[in-house]
């Protein structure tokens, strides 16, 4: 009887350990479908693949889904920063309009005229 009762032990153990290696493997692609990542069928076909090659994929597959977010992409240099000249002469032809709107002159003599996107600082 207790035979039978280890038996039935190991093999639940072995089906909870076949759904863990499975949901893990899933993880990455869960991530990008939440994030609606461009490429969460490559890295759901990958995290199957990463299965075959020892698992040795899957931290990277891990680092590419989290990398994306829909609102601002991957992130790396959206043309819309501090470097974008186009913006720094808007922002500087503002502050020229509210400045002469306010009857500015010249600035303090303790700050630089021209600060430049770093505020100053380097």
């Amino acid at each position: 009887m207790l035979d039978y009762i280890a038996l039935g032990l190991m093999i639940f153990a072995a089906l909870v350990m076949f759904y863990l290696i499975i949901a893990l493997h899933d993880i990455p692609y869960e991530i990008a479908k939440h994030r609606n990542h461009p490429h969460q069928d490559a890295i759901h076909v990958a995290g199957w693949v990463s299965l075959l090659t020892l698992h040795i994929i899957w931290p990277f597959l891990w680092i590419w889904a989290t990398l994306y977010r829909e609102e601002r992409g991957y992130g790396f240099g959206s043309g819309r920063g501090w470097s974008d000249e186009l913006e720094i002469r808007r922002l500087a032809e503002r502050v020229e309009a509210l400045e002469a709107r306010l009857g500015l002159g010249a600035p303090p003599e303790d700050l630089p005229a021209d600060r430049g996107p770093s505020g100053g600082r380097s």
